[in-house]
């Protein structure tokens, strides 16, 4: 038994969090995607916001777990489980079955990868799923109209990746995906503490940092903040002053990763479509493309305009909820339930 909700529903399955929509209503979910377990009992104690403020913060007994990594299922039943809590969560009680699923998967998935992500929706109870790539989600959601034969590019900056497309017809052209995001950020802030101050800090505090401190360019932003963890040395608790320029310098590795990826697709672009794009910019969606600093760094350094979605992180969950208004005729560039993928 699922919800009656209406019979078509989108999915942003992401690394950070889940999004869903429902084809009139519009998004009616936003949560991390984080399931807490008690491995003694093998029972689920909390999904999503609930379950996040457990990270870094549970007993022996009770793990914190974010069942998917770079923008793939790690975990087969956690995920399928946390699926089937958020989908539920947002019908509420009534019920309904089998019902059209769309779900939003990075550019570079495998098929391997495809199958599960299908199989998991399937056995939650829907009757068709359909797969669409972020990007050309997120392009629909950032309200581009990617089907002139015109060239559109998006970079779309999630937890686990970044996927950069360029897109024409209503379809892809030339694309590019990376297992870089905001989960590396968050990682490469952590790193660098440890190895330059001795600190251990946490996800979260690395996730604070990133917002409030880093910049991809550091000329243009000029904060502080402190963070708590334990010294590596000592093994007390430490507190240390983060600055701007520090968090530029852990961060750096990542943000170039996606000027790399970036750079390499503008090469293989036939000229045509590099001309619109040049004209008309470079949109940025995901919660990544808010890092600080971001858009006016790619700006100078692809000398082509970078802009941020007006919404970036429900983007591609509102290009999902479009794509689902028009799926009838967009069904055979999709991957599905229904043929082979």
């Amino acid at each position: 038994m699922l919800f009656k909700i209406g019979k078509d529903i989108g999915v942003d399955l992401g690394t950070a969090s889940v999004l869903v929509t429902v084809k009139g209503k519009g998004v009616v979910l936003n949560e991390p995607s984080v399931v807490a377990i008690d491995s003694d009992r093998d029972k689920t104690l909390a999904v999503g916001e609930e379950a996040r403020s457990m990270l870094g913060r549970t007993p022996l007994n009770i793990s914190a777990i974010r069942p998917l990594r770079e923008g793939v299922i790690a975990d087969f039943d956690i995920t399928e489980n946390m699926l089937r809590y958020f989908i539920q969560k947002a019908a509420g009680n009534s019920p309904f079955f089998k019902p059209r699923v769309m779900v939003c998967v990075p550019a570079g998935i495998t098929s391997v990868e495809q199958r599960a992500v299908i199989e998991a929706v399937l056995n939650i109870g829907a009757k068709d799923v359909f797969l669409i790539e972020e990007p050309r989600a997120a392009a629909l959601g950032a309200d581009l109209d990617i089907f002139e034969p015109f060239g559109n590019m998006v970079i779309d900056i999630g937890g686990g990746t970044t996927d950069v497309a360029v897109i024409s017809l209503g379809d892809i052209v030339k694309k590019e995906s990376i297992r870089v995001g905001g989960d590396k950020l968050d990682e490469a802030i952590v790193r660098h503490i440890r190895d330059k101050h001795n600190l251990m800090i946490g996800e979260r505090s690395a996730e604070e940092v990133k917002i409030q401190v880093a910049s991809a360019d550091p000329s243009t932003r000029n904060k502080t903040m402190e963070v708590r963890g334990r010294d590596i040395v000592t093994g007390l608790p430490k507190t240390l002053t983060v600055d701007s320029e520090m968090a530029y310098e852990a961060i750096k590795e990542p943000v170039n990763s996606i000027l790399r990826s970036t750079h390499m697709v503008l090469e293989k672009t036939p000229p045509e479509l590099a001309a619109d794009i040049i004209d008309k910019g470079i949109v940025m969606t995901g919660g990544g493309a808010l890092l600080h600093g971001l858009d006016t760094f790619l700006t100078d350094k692809l000398q082509c305009p970078v802009f941020i979605a007006e919404d970036p992180i429900s983007s591609v969950v509102r290009g999902t909820g479009i794509a689902l208004e028009m799926l009838d005729n967009i069904m055979d560039t999709l991957a599905s339930s229904k043929k082979p993928v």
